[in-house]
């Protein structure tokens, strides 16, 4: 985990989402954006070993974006989660 988590509100949603961006084995760097509405906050910090399961996405001009990192009450996505310390948050 390379930052703090930013907190927001989504432009398409009233929904509240935590932001912090990540490195994967390779060196990559990603943003993960996990809607805090649906799932819990998660306490990461610069330095934490996370493993993150959802849907990434590919902005042209902007880091690689892993999002539905949560339960999906709709049923319209894969479930995703982020496990931190051997605690999942979904």
């Amino acid at each position: 985990m390379l930052t703090l988590p930013r907190f927001f509100h989504g432009k398409h949603s009233r929904y509240e989402h935590e932001q912090f961006d990540c490195r994967d084995a390779r060196g990559a760097t990603f943003r993960v954006i996990d809607n805090v509405t649906i799932g819990p906050r998660i306490p990461v910090r610069p330095g934490d070993h996370v493993t993150v399961k959802g849907e990434l996405v590919h902005d042209r001009g902007a880091p690689p974006i892993v999002h539905f990192t949560h339960h999906d009450p709709w049923k319209t996505h894969e479930d995703g989660f982020v496990r931190l310390d051997g605690r999942t948050y979904a």
